[in-house]
């Protein structure tokens, strides 16, 4: 998700190491790598205190030069995943950000993406979006819009033929794997999906990222967190008699979490946090290190916000110490606008809006003032994350926002007295023998 707006600034910046072009081409369209390098290619980068160029923000219908921009960032982005080896690469994209998914998916296609991963949502049309563009036809899937009349249905298409898909390419059709934070999901996705559902991420509460809201009516503790319980827990055993494979996420990031979930029936697990602070991940040097500086003296924290995310979905946000973000000195404004939702204009056309708009643009556009209390612009936190925060005209360089899993808490235990790490010692780790391994990171 957001790959294309990364994709523009890493031009932007230099490309250091030549890494985006060395991926464009391979890019089997003609044509769109030059298009692309002559508008956002900066050789010698762009000044610090200079903009970055943004790319058109999306709408229901954009032009074709806009669709070919986000199917060859995913494309570069999965190419270079899979150079040198012959393991699997996957994607994961949020359901919720429909507008640019289809064309994702078709770039991250033509590169040989191995895995689609989506949730925040229910990707139940997925499936078969996979299904026609790997025979290079037009896909479609009902577009989320508020305010429609009743029987009302508005879609998003992407037909290969108009962005010079080549028939005579052929593209594989990746395996799908939906995640779910319940068991009527699964069953509803393996059974009502619009084409083959190849398995499942069974994502609990403590991950990073969006969460599933709880079931039932919501309730909070003292922090202001939502409160989860049974209910919100996924019945492995019941899972498992779909017959399809699952792997579970959300504090599995330790050998004692690894084998606790082989032995109820899971292929393997899905671990985000201990990659997330590694010395390979994109999150900016300063960033690590200053939140496992303050892990080892347990000064870190993880709130499951109810309110920053515009989804509407509790997000996880990191607190350590030294964190000099203070939401409130932030300008809105609405710039990169992935997060926006559809409405149905009293002239009949569509419009857009999202909660971490200014407020005045938002209320104006119909949406309720009540809705943008305490949320964030996560577009542009994301991007300042990995150091591609936005310089707005006001002078502000855009802030960034980490998040996390609840084993960040725990990842002194991990640490042993170390400030940095690698993602080939974690995989060491994780694939050590429980018995012998350093105490698990799990809560």
């Amino acid at each position: 998700t957001a790959l294309d707006t990364v994709f523009v600034r890493r031009l932007q910046d230099g490309d250091i190491g030549g890494h985006m072009r060395r991926a464009m081409e391979r890019f089997p369209i003609a044509g769109v790598a030059d298009a692309v390098l002559e508008r956002y290619f900066r050789p010698e980068g762009k000044p610090v205190a200079e903009p970055y160029k943004l790319l058109p923000v999306y709408k229901q219908t954009v032009t074709a030069m806009r669709t070919q921009i986000t199917m060859l960032a995913n494309f570069v982005e999965v190419w270079l995943a899979k150079e040198g080896h012959g393991n699997p690469v996957g994607l994961n994209l949020l359901t919720k950000i429909q507008m640019p998914n289809i064309a994702s998916l078709y770039g991250a296609m033509m590169a040989g993406v191995d895995f689609v991963i989506m949730g925040a949502g229910i990707p139940r049309e997925i499936p078969g979006v996979l299904d026609a563009l790997a025979e290079h036809k037009p896909a479609t899937m009902r577009f989320d819009v508020e305010g429609l009349a009743s029987g009302e249905v508005q879609y998003l298409t992407l037909d290969p033929a108009t962005v010079g898909g080549d028939p005579s390419i052929p593209i594989k059709r990746p395996m799908f794997l939906p995640i779910i934070s319940a068991n009527s999901l699964a069953i509803t996705l393996a059974r009502k999906a619009n084409g083959r559902v190849d398995g499942f991420v069974v994502e609990g509460w403590t991950a990073g990222g969006h969460n599933a809201p709880p079931r039932g009516a919501p309730t909070f503790n003292e922090r202001g967190e939502p409160i989860y319980g049974e209910r919100d827990m996924v019945d492995l055993a019941k899972l498992a008699e779909l017959g399809l494979p699952f792997w579970v996420a959300g504090s599995e990031g330790s050998p004692e979490r690894l084998k606790a979930a082989l032995d109820n029936g899971a292929v393997g697990i899905q671990v985000g946090t201990l990659f997330a602070f590694a010395d390979e991940s994109g999150f900016t040097a300063a960033l690590k290190h200053d939140v496992l500086k303050s892990a080892l003296v347990g000064k870190v924290d993880v709130l499951t916000d109810a309110h920053a995310s515009p989804t509407g979905y509790p997000f996880k946000v990191v607190r350590y110490e030294g964190d000099a973000n203070d939401a409130s000195k932030r300008k809105r404004i609405c710039d990169l606008g992935y997060l926006r939702n559809a409405y149905k204009r009293d002239d009949g056309r569509l419009g857009y809006r999202c909660a971490s708009e200014p407020v005045d643009d938002f209320v104006q556009k119909g949406g309720a003032e009540s809705e943008t209390t305490g949320r964030r612009c996560l577009c542009n936190a994301l991007e300042a994350n990995i150091g591609q925060a936005q310089h707005q005209k006001d002078g502000m360089d855009e802030p960034p926002l980490l998040t996390s899993g609840d084993d960040l808490m725990w990842i002194s235990k991990y640490l042993k007295g170390r400030d940095r790490y690698t993602a080939g010692e974690v995989l060491d780790y994780l694939l050590s023998p429980a018995e012998a391994a350093a105490p698990s990171t799990s809560a």
